[in-house]
């Protein structure tokens, strides 16, 4: 793109966007036009950037309005979907504008592009130095558009919302991710894919194998709320709040909307493993053309060492590369390095699986009204601090 370019923003209805959704090789499961249907409360709605009368991006916003006030903050969770390397100067502006007419505060998004990468040797070199502390200590690769997307946003008078441990308020700024193709773009292989998991990894998805571990998928009904007791099962052992079961039929109910009828892609799925008929491990799986994500896991505290959820992530990554997908994306990490921090072991488990360590541009906010602003950041501080946890 450059700047003799100019696009209008406006909506479009959820079909036009999941047409458009389809015709991109993956967009984040948050910007699918059902995840509107998830986030019951906020209230939700498509947009569309127009060339003339062609379609070229898409977002999904979700508003949370301000009691009394008439107004709202416009969310752009993972979004928008747009060309990110072709100049923001034509992108931004008339979503902005957009967004301002119809009563926004403020706006908050979530650029789907990555600033820097570090592969599992790196991540395993760190986590060895005892000087070592953060990812962001080690040299990893940095990525050009993601470096002007921050350069861009911080000059345009955004504000970046990360924290320290990299959950926000919305969605983690630090990932793993194991890419399924090589760099010249040919698919990997299972063995490929098991020879870059370290030796506990694929001794425990030989284990989980011999001890009879049996891995079945499923799209809901019982099967969900045996994932839902598991899961609580995991939130008092782990000491985390859960997510009510009513939360979960409706991500199911909604996201299978857009299961594809031609492809049978199927947008959402679970994953159970069982051993002597006993559920020992239970995950959620979602797809979006070709990324592939592990949203949700629980685990039942008795029969671990049959290994049921090296089976789940095993499985779940062939049936990934058997779907073709670029990635498999197993979401949020923190990014200490340090053998200090009680967060350590969640990347200490995920690097086992090869991949690497991503960190994405993070989330951005744009006041428009800045006394609404402050009054509603204020809030969610208070709230935060109140609940103990955003996560």
């Amino acid at each position: 793109m450059t700047d003799l370019v100019s696009f209008t923003v406006r909506p479009i209805s959820p079909a036009e966007h999941l047409d458009h959704v389809r015709s991109r090789r993956s967009v984040s499961f948050l910007q699918t036009p059902a995840w509107g249907g998830v986030k019951t409360e906020w209230r939700s709605e498509s947009l569309g950037w127009f060339a003339g009368e062609r379609l070229v991006g898409a977002a999904l916003v979700l508003h949370r309005p301000v009691p009394r006030l008439g107004q709202s903050l416009a969310y752009l969770p993972w979004g928008p979907d747009i060309d990110w390397a072709g100049g923001l100067t034509v992108w931004f502006p008339p979503m902005v504008s957009y967004l301002r007419s119809q009563g926004a505060f403020a706006i908050r998004v979530a650029p789907p592009v990555p600033t820097d990468t570090w592969d599992a040797a790196q991540v395993k070199a760190g986590i060895a130095d005892p000087d070592v502390v953060r990812l962001t200590d080690v040299t990893g690769s940095a990525q050009k558009v993601g470096t002007e997307v921050t350069r861009y946003l911080r000059d345009a008078g955004w504000i970046p919302q990360s924290p320290e441990d990299g959950f926000g308020a919305g969605q983690p700024q630090f990932t793993y991710e194991i890419p399924l193709r090589h760099p010249d773009g040919t698919a990997r292989s299972e063995d490929d894919v098991l020879k870059g998991m370290n030796q506990l990894w694929r001794r425990n998805i030989k284990k989980a194998a011999k001890a009879g571990v049996e891995v079945t998928t499923s799209t809901g009904g019982e099967d969900l709320k045996a994932f839902h007791d598991l899961y609580v099962h995991t939130a008092e052992r782990d000491h985390f709040t859960p997510r009510p079961l009513a939360y979960f039929e409706k991500m199911f109910a909604t996201l299978s909307t857009e299961d594809h009828p031609a492809t049978g892609e199927q947008r959402i799925r679970l994953y159970l493993a069982r051993h002597e008929g006993d559920l020992v491990a239970a995950t959620i799986y979602v797809r979006v053309g070709t990324h592939a994500w592990y949203v949700y896991g629980a685990s039942s505290t008795e029969k671990r060492d049959v290994r049921g959820s090296n089976a789940l992530q095993w499985a779940m990554i062939r049936d990934s590369l058997t779907a073709g997908c670029d990635v498999y994306d197993l979401r949020g990490i923190t990014p200490t390095l340090s053998a200090d921090d009680p967060h350590v072991g969640l990347i200490q488990f995920k690097v086992g699986t090869g991949g690497r360590a991503v960190k994405y541009v993070g989330e951005w906010d744009l006041p428009l009204r800045p006394l609404v602003y402050r009054a509603f950041d204020l809030y969610m501080r208070r709230r935060s601090r109140q609940s103990g946890s955003s996560r």
